[in-house]
């Protein structure tokens, strides 16, 4: 017999309402996202203050490009998180945004338009050309120089974002991840300008290898070695399933937040719940797991403002 939980009760927020009220009165509303919203802040809170676990935050390029880099990268200085697991986009835009500006625009621009003015469109932000492709060449092929010429031949993902960061400043997500000896994973660091840029440099200096398997033994010594695990996964894709593999080994995530706006029926890794995670031994039956559904620029300002408070 299935049991039936606690009532339905209306929100109510007065003026003085915390941004933590007004999730837990979200939490009690019954449905529909809210309820998710709200166990994900309880798992994230949990999570971060537990001494035992292991923390992983993972996240698309996209983000990156918008306002939500300065939460990405004060979660990092804060010191939330042990491991990210990122994109190559990641990196991209971290560098450009550090050097350069992005622009606000449409979803409805004229991209023929946009090309013909040397504009890049991702979403409603605008890239200017000079501020990507020619700007992140110049910056990665001075910075491999410099590492190459204090003799280093070999580099795992994990050390070229170390070396990225210390080459920014405190804007950077790199740069407080360098700061906070956090490490950055990137799984598919050659889809992207910044590992375009490793393979250019490897052309010209043939005794310049990328170290991949340093990167699978940097995060096994973690993984094999955490009493528990966790991890806070802003969209899907590559860095999300990095995320979730490596945790199979230690027989799954203990807390689980996925912030999505995938759908499930196609089968693929970004729709896919967390719950499906368990059937493959990357989440444990007991996890304290959540999947909310929410455009991650719209959601996780109020979630980072909410962690604050309770933190405080």
């Amino acid at each position: 017999m299935i049991e039936a939980g606690r009532p339905v009760r209306d929100i109510t927020i007065g003026a003085d309402s915390s941004t933590n009220d007004i999730i837990k009165e979200m939490s009690e509303s019954g449905g529909f996202e809210s309820v998710n919203l709200s166990d994900g802040v309880d798992i994230l809170y949990k999570m971060i203050t537990d001494d035992k676990c292991l923390c992983f935050v993972s996240f698309v390029a996209a983000v990156v490009s918008t306002g939500l880099r300065g939460i990405i990268r004060d979660m990092i200085k804060n010191k939330w998180f042990d491991v990210a697991m990122v994109t190559c986009g990641s990196l991209d835009h971290d560098i450009a945004r550090h050097f350069s500006h992005y622009k606000e625009g449409s979803f409805t621009m004229d991209d023929a338009e946009l090309a013909a003015q040397d504009m890049h469109r991702l979403g409603n932000v605008l890239v200017p050309m000079e501020s990507y492709g020619p700007l992140i060449e110049e910056k990665m092929q001075e910075f491999l120089k410099k590492e190459y010429e204090s003799g280093t031949r070999e580099m795992t993902t994990a050390s070229i974002c170390k070396m990225i960061g210390k080459n920014l400043g405190e804007d950077s997500f790199l740069y407080w991840a360098y700061k906070n000896n956090v490490d950055v994973i990137v799984p598919g660091i050659m889809d992207g300008a910044v590992g375009s840029q490793i393979w250019m440099f490897a052309q010209k200096h043939s005794d310049f290898k990328l170290d991949m398997i340093g990167d699978a033994n940097l995060v096994s010594g973690l993984v094999f070695k955490a009493e528990k695990s966790g991890a806070f996964m802003i969209g899907g894709g590559i860095s999300k399933h990095h995320t979730l593999w490596w945790n199979q080994y230690r027989n799954g995530l203990d807390y689980a937040f996925y912030i999505t706006t995938a759908q499930e029926f196609d089968g693929s890794l970004s729709g896919a719940l967390i719950r499906e995670a368990i059937s493959w031994g990357k989440v444990t039956k007991d996890a304290k797991q959540a999947t909310l559904h929410a455009e991650a620029t719209t959601i996780l300002p109020f979630v980072y403002a909410a962690l604050l408070e309770r933190l405080r």
